[in-house]
């Protein structure tokens, strides 16, 4: 500890040195090109090809690598793009620059440095300096290049350090930004708009989840943040927008997990004169461009898992799921006491008033969700867990729903959509019995949303997928906290 506190008093100190010096926080100099930019641009001059054609330039970024040797030395700069080595000498500097130069610069440093191109002996393209500018002298030090950030939690807690330090690590944000223009360039290619929905609800709706509670002062009325966008965005296909789409947040009052973060990402959208089935085929065709834009291929390994999504995946009932993945039997799937009995072997909570459709969901996510390595469709989810959407026209217990899973996870959710405001105020009824009698996760009734179905909600299917699980598969991270900026944090 007395080690450190003298590498923070010695900064500080040059810190103050700089300020008595500077007298301000400069942003006076102008950065001609990005390290990128310049490796790519005299990737084929040699040493006598640069020294010929004398090319100015002038760079900026943060010091990752100092080595002062005498009257010479080399720095390397980082930019957004890249790294580029920079040549300082006392002669081509002049030596009051040189001096501060060695005298107060450091690791993590931001500076800007003017100069003429060159190839160094070991030919590394480089900046040979004829002025530099301290821009920003820090006061903390980087961690050590070679070990860079070891503790995974301060990777999520500072995630600035972790981004400066760990190139993986910005390499995984880059791909979640083209996943987003990916997606909107998907959707846009085939007509559907683009639309923003309220993130604040006064009845949260659209799934069953708990949701934060907050408060409108002056309308002295309690709102809730967005669980899912589904209820406006099916009022908007009621007038007449016929395929929508948002990119939204999400806020589920839930736990914390490798797989959860209460504050998510969703690609919603909704394609009236379509079915279930349809949605099946265009997430297949998502998928595929998704997979080759992020990863060059459509066959990927995640978490040890060979992939290939230049196939269909399979797709299977919730029922035939039970007995295929499950090792329940066939003539059990629709027995309540088996499934029961089940679940309490798992040592898994039943409520007495759960029917079979929530047994058979149950006894899913406990035997068989875990086990759906490659990607399945899992289709006909049972009516008593699926509010919202239609009812299968042979077996109304069911719905026309899919799920797709990989990997164990849930990755997307769709259905041919509810479109009768009878059956539809049903389902309300019954979500908000179950509230009454406990379930925090249970949807309220949604009186203005079945007015809206009482206009006309044309024959539709709408589906959920999650961005953040999406980018955790194209990016092969283990917890959705490698996937988010800033992850949800216990205060320290």
């Amino acid at each position: 500890m007395s080690e450190e506190r003298d590498v923070l008093l010695n900064r500080r100190a040059k810190m103050q040195a700089w300020l008595e010096k500077s007298k301000v926080y400069r942003n006076d100099f102008r950065r001609l090109a990005l390290a990128a930019e310049l490796q790519d641009q005299h990737a084929d001059k040699d040493k006598a090809a640069l020294a010929e054609a004398g090319i100015r330039t002038a760079v900026a970024g943060r010091v990752m690598l100092r080595r002062v040797m005498g009257k010479a030395s080399f720095v390397t700069l980082q930019d957004v793009s890249g790294q580029i080595q920079c040549y300082l000498t006392k002669d081509g500097l002049g030596e009051e620059a040189y001096e501060d130069f060695s005298q107060l610069w450091e690791m993590g440093d931001i500076v800007g440095v003017s100069g003429t191109l060159m190839r160094t002996n070991k030919g590394e393209l480089s900046v040979q300096a004829d002025n530099v500018v301290l821009l920003n002298k820090t006061a903390l030090p980087l961690p050590e290049k070679f070990h860079g950030i070891t503790d995974q939690e301060i990777r999520y807690r500072q995630r600035y350090v972790d981004l400066i330090m760990n190139e993986d690590t910005r390499g995984v944000f880059r791909t979640r930004s083209m996943v987003m223009q990916t997606l909107r360039e998907f959707f846009n290619q085939r007509d559907y708009l683009e639309v923003e929905t309220p993130m604040m609800h006064s009845i949260p709706g659209g799934a069953t989840a708990r949701p934060f509670v907050t408060h409108h002062n002056t309308l002295d009325m309690p709102l809730y943040l967005r669980v899912a966008p589904e209820l406006f965005l099916k009022r908007l296909v009621v007038g007449g927008f016929e395929r929508v789409y948002e990119i939204n947040r999400n806020f589920r009052n839930e736990g914390l997990s490798t797989r959860h973060n209460p504050e998510f990402t969703m690609l919603e959208f909704y394609q009236a004169y379509s079915d279930y089935r349809d949605l099946m085929d265009l997430t297949d065709e998502l998928m595929k461009e998704l997979t080759q834009r992020a990863c060059g291929s459509q066959q990927i390994v995640y978490q040890g898992i060979d992939l290939d999504f230049s196939k269909s995946p399979q797709r299977v009932t919730m029922a035939e799921s039970l007995a295929r993945f499950g090792g329940v039997a066939e003539s059990s799937v629709d027995n309540d006491d088996h499934l029961r009995g089940v679940l309490v072997k798992k040592q898994i909570a039943v409520e007495d008033h759960w029917g079979l459709g929530k047994l058979q969901m149950e006894v899913f996510e406990a035997l068989v969700e875990g086990r759906l390595e490659q990607p399945t469709y899992i289709t006909e989810y049972p009516a008593e867990v699926s509010p919202l959407a239609r009812r299968n026209d042979h077996n109304p217990d069911v719905t026309d729903r899919f799920e797709l899973f990989i990997g164990g996870r849930e990755y997307a959710n769709g259905f041919s959509e509810l479109n009768d405001p009878v059956d539809q105020a049903g389902r309300f009824k019954a979500q908000a019995d179950l509230k009454s009698k406990g379930d925090n996760e249970a949807m309220h009734f949604d009186q203005d949303y079945i007015t809206a179905l009482e206009y006309g909600l044309p024959p539709t299917a709408g589906e959920g997928i999650g961005i953040d699980r999406i980018v955790m598969l194209l990016t092969n991270a283990p917890s959705i906290r490698d996937v988010l900026l800033f992850p949800l944090m216990r205060p320290q």
